[in-house]
């Protein structure tokens, strides 16, 4: 294998992937599979993730099945247990749970949906980067992809509280990347549009909903799971050692425009 492609290689890295039983994050999971990663992968619903990782181990990856709510943080805390007490270390995070409402507008939005939404796109991403960082700091390195969305770089109407929530997620990124800057540990975001995902179907099948949404993308389609995996495999690999604290929009064009 030449320099090039070496340096792309994540294979026997350790990847733990939160909300990888569905949608984006099972295809991040099954991404990292195929290039020979060592998966540690949870999520609340038991049955799903034990079905996406005996579909990652077709591929002959070794996968770890952990149930968490991210939410919890007892949770996340024994999750980054039994991934070092299984593999030893974690190289890489992928921040990717999270909840997104049906859009509400904002004299709509209850003081308990705007705390929930907080608690899972920020807080447990938060206790999850800490818990993770404490460990790769101990091992001398490792990365961080934190699940972020155009929504925290764009207003967004109906959608304040999620918006908020990844605007204050894409911050941190940055402030963990200055932080562990010294200390060979790289925090980025990705940065999706809507993407269309069986979580989405109902809205993408209602032209009140997919209309405007389309609109606003030049390419004029919805991007897909795999459209993000590339750039999570690129931001694992050695090849991005010297990116940190930056945040890719994976948007069709939107932020061009």
């Amino acid at each position: 294998m030449d320099n090039a492609n070496s340096s792309l290689n994540v294979e026997g890295k350790v990847v733990l992937i939160t909300g990888a039983s569905r949608g984006l994050g099972k295809a991040v999971a099954m991404g990292f599979a195929k290039a020979g990663a060592k998966l540690s992968l949870a999520a609340r619903n038991e049955e799903l993730l034990n079905e996406v990782a005996a579909e990652a181990k077709e591929f002959g990856a070794e996968a770890l099945t952990v149930k968490c709510d991210v939410g919890v943080e007892s949770d996340l805390v024994a999750l980054v247990e039994k991934t070092v007490e299984r593999f030893g270390r974690i190289d890489v995070l992928v921040n990717n749970a999270g909840i997104s409402p049906w859009v509400s507008r904002s004299h709509e939005v209850t003081t308990d949906m705007w705390k929930d939404l907080l608690q899972i796109n920020v807080v447990g991403c938060f206790i999850l980067s800490r818990e993770v960082g404490k460990v790769m700091l101990g091992q001398g390195g490792g990365s961080i992809i934190n699940m972020a969305s155009l929504g925290g770089m764009l207003g967004m109407p109906g959608q304040v509280a999620y918006s908020a929530t990844k605007g204050a997620l894409i911050q941190m990124t940055k402030t963990l990347a200055v932080e562990w800057a010294r200390k060979n540990i790289t925090v980025n975001a990705l940065a999706p549009t809507f993407l269309a995902t069986d979580l989405t179907a109902d809205l993408i099948s209602s032209d009140k909903h997919s209309k405007p949404l389309l609109a606003r993308i030049p390419m004029g389609k919805f991007g897909v799971a795999d459209d993000v995996v590339g750039a999570a495999l690129f931001l694992a690999s050695d090849s991005a050692s010297y990116v940190t604290g930056t945040v890719i929009p994976i948007d069709g064009g939107t932020l061009a425009c």
